[in-house]
């Protein structure tokens, strides 16, 4: 089934209400004071089966100027529109607005409805549709059928059927592929069921036990229960009217212009970079002017910062804009609509050069996604890059360069990136020739990416947390390999009972740090055995010691001492030593040699 949503417009009085309980039979004023005063205050829902696979999802707004506030909530997200034009009257102020809204939030499809015929005579007709035809010239409705009817006698309803099923064929279904977003326009409580929040599903799927996140506020729901246009669901898809029961939640908790989304994907915002269009006849925007920031269902303050021919709306609450969502904007006082746009981005750094919100409004998906890694260091995660695009990370992947699963990186700055970790350790090398390598933590990258950058290199080793080029052999001066053979032989020659090791890195005929390298390098290469920050041994000496411990033999501290000739000194720290390598294993003042 192809779900298409349609929104009327039009002046006060100019009967969209009565066309619309005449095609489908149900009356959106729903509203006591509605009934009373005989006009629409709030938005009304309808819906309309107008071919085998083809249902309308039907948004009545209000025409009275003092709800065009309630008008921009309905009319946000919808397909296509109805312009209602009362054959009696004409075009009006609201006409207007209402129609320049429609275009500012980039509406390309509509039916003109002349309404009221009963009302007027053939000549006045056709005069009426001479004026409407030359308002809409030029415009996106100019080639639309206009078409007269009565909603009183039924007259031109059936022809209005026919060109809604016409042009609801040509229009693209809502992606019901994309994270799912429920701007919510109406709350309230239903006796048995408990909270219930409505509104248009503008993307994705929403299934009965979905867990959701209400945004902005960010509090995680679970849905009890689906209607779709008033008919329990299971399932609601892109461009249905859906209703939501959620638990746990009183409606004074949730307003309109609050959203459903899948949880953790989405992020509210404050700032919005975005391209604008101002209305004729509207006065020049100032820097700091506040304003009325109108998108989906929700209205906010804001106030602009002047960006070129681009604008920055820094909004006094958070609310869940994505790049590509239409808005409109009106003045503060007294409130008209100045204009309208499309959101560019929603984290902007804080300077942002016109180049770049060129390329942000007119460039591909590739290169908006290698504008956000590129301003990013190190690159983003999947994570970050949907919250910021909205868009899929299958969709994203296709766009970016992913060198390790889940980030993403500038594709020019990664094998920079190599390049430059190549010269780090060619530095480094130079700098301490006598070090096997780099500490992989001197390398300042994330890890994910760190590792993907060292792959990508062919002329870089890792060797545990040591990172070194390929090419890299410890070279040692004379007098360090002189330096070398002194200090081992200091140990060697000592035995069990070790030197000080400052006495021997002191005679070695080298400056401490390079004899500090020296013995770090004969640790590594285990010609020298460390048993503490202050004993160190030979190696040969060791294995002697090994040799002396017969496996299964119990022996004392005494006995230690005896065999080994060492005193307490050495025989205590060599013994924690042998135990924490597992060759002994005390059990009081005994040890035992481990099998």
């Amino acid at each position: 089934m192809k779900h298409i949503v349609v929104g009327t417009a039009g002046h006060i009085d100019h009967g969209k209400t009565a066309l619309v309980k005449a095609l489908t039979g149900i009356d959106t004023d729903r509203l006591k004071e509605e009934k009373e005063r005989g006009i629409s205050i709030d938005l009304g829902f309808a819906h309309l089966a107008i071919a085998p696979d083809v249902r309308l999802s039907i948004i009545d707004v209000p025409g009275h100027e003092k709800f065009i506030r309630n008008m921009l909530a309905g009319v946000a997200g919808i397909d296509f529109v109805l312009l209602i034009v009362a054959a009696d009257e004409s075009i009006r102020p609201q006409t207007r607005e209402h129609f320049d809204i429609c275009r500012l939030l980039g509406i390309r499809k509509g039916i003109v409805v002349l309404t009221k015929a009963d009302k007027v005579d053939r000549e006045t007709l056709a005069m009426v549709r001479c004026e409407v035809e030359e308002f809409l010239r030029g415009s996106f409705l100019e080639a639309a059928p206009i078409i007269t009817v009565s909603a009183k006698t039924g007259a031109g309803l059936e022809e209005l059927r026919s060109a809604l099923a016409a042009l609801a064929l040509q229009i693209q279904a809502k992606d019901a592929s994309r994270f799912f977003r429920l701007p919510i326009d109406r709350a309230f409580s239903m006796r048995g069921f408990g909270t219930v929040v409505t509104g248009t599903l503008i993307s994705g799927t929403l299934k009965a036990e979905d867990e959701v996140e209400l945004l902005p506020t960010g509090r995680r729901l679970r849905v009890r229960g689906l209607q779709v246009h008033n008919e329990p669901a299971s399932v609601a898809t892109a461009g249905q009217r859906t209703a939501v029961n959620l638990p746990g939640i009183e409606p004074g908790e949730i307003s309109r212009g609050m959203v459903l989304a899948e949880p953790g994907r989405l992020r509210p915002t404050t700032q919005i970079d975005c391209a604008f269009q101002l209305l004729p006849g509207a006065k020049p925007l100032k820097h700091r002017a506040p304003v009325h920031f109108h998108s989906g269902t929700a209205e906010l303050v804001g106030e602009i910062r002047l960006l070129g021919e681009y604008l920055r709306i820094i909004l006094r609450e958070p609310i869940m804009a994505l790049p590509g969502d239409r808005f409109i904007l009106r003045s503060f006082s007294p409130v008209f609509t100045i204009g309208g746009g499309i959101v560019l981005d929603i984290a902007a750094p804080r300077r942002a050069p016109v180049e770049r919100l060129k390329i942000l409004e007119h460039g591909t998906i590739s290169e908006r996604v290698a504008l956000f890694v590129r301003e990013s260091p190190g690159g983003m995660s999947a994570a970050d890059l949907v919250a910021r695009t909205g868009l899929p990370e299958a969709e994203l992947i296709q766009a970016g360069f992913v060198p390790a699963p889940g980030w993403f990186v500038d594709k020019a700055w990664f094998y920079r990136a190599v390049t430059a970790i190549e010269d780090q350790l060619t530095q480094f090398h130079r700098d301490k020739p006598l070090l096997p390598g780099m500490p992989r933590g001197e390398l300042h990258y994330p890890a994910l990416i760190l590792d993907a950058l060292l792959a990508s290199s062919q002329n870089v080793v890792m060797n545990g947390d040591v990172v070194r080029l390929k090419t890299h052999k410890v070279a040692f001066r004379e007098d360090e390999t002189e330096a070398t053979r002194r200090i081992e032989a200091a140990f060697e020659t000592a035995g069990l009972a070790a030197p000080s090791v400052n006495d021997v890195l002191a005679a070695s005929g080298v400056e401490n740090t390079r004899a500090r390298t020296l013995l770090h390098i004969l640790l590594k290469e285990k010609r020298l055995i460390r048993v503490t920050a202050d004993l160190v041994f030979h190696a040969s000496a060791m294995d002697r010691l090994h040799q002396l411990l017969i496996k299964g033999t119990r022996f004392s501290v005494a006995d230690f001492k005896t065999w080994t000739g060492v005193s307490r000194k050495y025989a205590i720290p060599l013994l924690e030593y042998l135990d924490r390598q597992r060759i002994t294993r005390r059990e009081g003042d005994i040890r035992i040699v481990l099998p």
